[in-house]
């Protein structure tokens, strides 16, 4: 049994335990930056830096192999040209996987107990905006939370103001300025979105939806860190897109845009 899924666990004690295996395995004890290579974006791995260790995810503790087609199995530890560390997670859990939320937060944790201070969250989703074309790169501003949870547990009173970071949207800018900017809603999936929950985002101010994201971001705000959000917007959403949606058609745009958006994601990231 996975601990996170004993009610009586600890969740931070947990991620510290993986922390240390990491520390152990991949033979460097602080990482400065994690990311999480959502569906189009796992090429930047390969990009950013020279790769220390690579891992299985199954070997640290409360990680399980990722269930989605384009999540790898493995952990890696990179050396980036500036001397950094970063800590790259391929083993993502999603919310709609049914395991509870803890697991679905439990690898921003242990980035965050292996001493990364930066988050890079990164997603496959579908747009709202009619001028934003398949494999359009865009920088979170903000989330809406529609999965009706929280990785925070008891009277844990958390600002979320300002939780996608500003100033990492402005040095991702200075990478390319023409980078937009949106809203982000997750729904709890795994269902595509229907057309008048499209509608509602839209009227709720959201530009993008999926079924990541939202909810690492909450729990990376907890440990202190600070977060890039970065969406591949792969298909426009339902209602909007004119014909029905399909896993391959978002899988087939992000095997287009990776090449390029890995790219710039990995000059942004020597820069953070």
């Amino acid at each position: 049994m996975n601990p996170l899924e004993d009610s009586k666990a600890n969740p931070f004690e947990i991620a510290k335990a993986a922390a240390a295996v990491i520390a152990e395995k991949t033979g460097v004890a602080h990482h400065d930056i994690a990311l999480t290579l959502g569906s189009g974006w796992a090429k930047a791995a390969d990009l950013i830096g020279e790769t220390v260790a690579t891992i299985d995810a199954t070997e640290v503790p409360g990680f399980s192999a990722p269930t989605v087609v384009g999540h790898l199995p493995t952990i890696r530890s990179i050396r980036l040209s500036n001397g950094k560390h970063a800590l790259v997670l391929g083993a993502r859990t999603h919310y709609y996987e049914g395991h509870g939320v803890r697991r679905v937060v439990h690898g921003v944790r242990t980035a965050a107990a292996t001493g990364a201070k930066i988050m890079v969250l990164t997603n496959g989703c579908g747009g709202i905006k009619e001028t934003w074309a398949d494999g359009t790169p865009v920088l979170i501003s903000d989330h809406i939370n529609l999965t009706a949870d929280s990785p925070l547990e008891g009277a844990n009173f958390v600002d979320l103001t300002d939780l996608y970071s500003k100033r990492l949207r402005d040095i991702a800018r200075t990478v390319d300025p023409d980078l937009d900017e949106g809203i982000y809603a997750q729904f709890r999936g795994p269902h595509y979105e229907t057309p008048a929950e499209v509608q509602m985002v839209k009227h709720m101010g959201g530009h993008l939806v999926g079924m990541s994201t939202a909810l690492e971001a909450i729990a990376a705000r907890e440990a202190g860190m600070e977060i890039l959000g970065v969406s591949l917007m792969t298909n426009l959403a339902a209602g909007i897109q004119k014909h029905p949606l399909s896993h391959t058609e978002v899988l087939a745009a992000g095997k287009a845009a990776e090449s390029r958006i890995s790219a710039l994601l990995a000059e942004i990231i020597v820069k953070l």
